[in-house]
């Protein structure tokens, strides 16, 4: 099983992203986000080997998290990361509290043992809107993303650690307002 250390937005402002999720399944295969059955949320971390237990995981989290208040993030753009299939994220406007809660994920557990992708210097803040964009449907996709023309603000309330699939919490802390 994997595990995932995570920020999620669990409260009123999250109707946000997850309209952008349903405006960007149109793009999907299958929609991806509304199927996990968890919130919008940042990623700090994902752990496919078991030398990263929960608890390790979970600790942490909880010193990256000890000390910080709810985020209120800012988002203004669509992104993508290339591949097949092409994944479209909500990219939040420079957030310091988000790099020092990664870093400190990083200083507290291998990163050897993290995706290549949530290691330090590799991660991208991001908040994810499809995983599962058709191949036909990417050039649609990309003009959807370069069309966006908002501003949204979600509060990111709860720190959390997971395990997929299926997404199941098996730790969780709100942060204080």
């Amino acid at each position: 099983m994997t595990l995932a250390i995570n920020i999620r937005a669990d409260n009123e402002s999250a109707g946000e992203i997850e309209r952008l999720w349903d405006q960007v399944a149109v793009f999907e295969v299958e929609a991806s986000m509304r199927a996990l059955g968890y919130r919008p949320h940042f990623t700090f971390a994902i752990y496919d080997s078991p030398a990263v237990d929960e608890k390790v995981a979970w600790d942490a989290m909880l010193a990256a998290v000890a000390g910080e208040t709810q985020l209120r993030i800012e988002f203004k753009r669509i992104r993508w990361f290339e591949g097949s299939p092409l994944v479209l994220w909500a990219e939040p406007e420079a957030n310091e509290t988000l790099a020092r809660i990664h870093a400190a994920i990083s200083a507290a557990t291998d990163p050897a043992h993290c995706r290549p992708h949530y290691r330090p210097g590799a991660w991208t803040p991001h908040c994810t809107l499809g995983t599962a964009v058709a191949d036909e449907r990417r050039d649609e996709a990309i003009a959807f993303a370069r069309a966006f023309d908002r501003n949204m603000e979600v509060l990111f309330d709860v720190a959390d650690c997971v395990v997929f699939p299926p997404v199941r919490i098996i730790a969780e802390r709100r942060l204080p307002p």
